[in-house]
């Protein structure tokens, strides 16, 4: 979903929450959450647009109505060894679209 398409799906009701995902290398990517999809964030010709931080999303979406917004952060445990084996959610934090400046 391009920045416009999801402007005009949040506009329209369509956009029930999104998710700035952390990886490795401080890239995020944006994930679109509605009742009836999710999707990331794409530039214009298709590839995931990658986001350089939490305030760097807050810039590029400062059209958007409020939508809530998560932090999501895999757990690191997952790589360690010697832990019990089992799932382990990922942290997801609260943020909002808004700086709180």
């Amino acid at each position: 979903m391009t920045l416009p398409e999801l402007l005009q799906a949040a506009r329209a009701g369509a956009v029930s929450e999104l998710e700035l995902i952390s990886l490795e290398g401080g890239i995020y990517l944006l994930q679109i959450l509605g009742p009836q999809q999710r999707a990331y964030l794409v530039d214009d010709v298709g590839r995931n647009q990658h986001l350089r931080s939490v305030e760097h999303a807050r810039d590029l979406l400062e059209d958007l109505p409020d939508v809530p917004m998560f932090l999501v952060h895999a757990s690191a445990y997952d790589e360690m060894c010697g832990l019990q084996t089992g799932s382990r959610d990922a942290l997801r934090v609260p943020v909002g679209l808004r700086s709180r400046w």
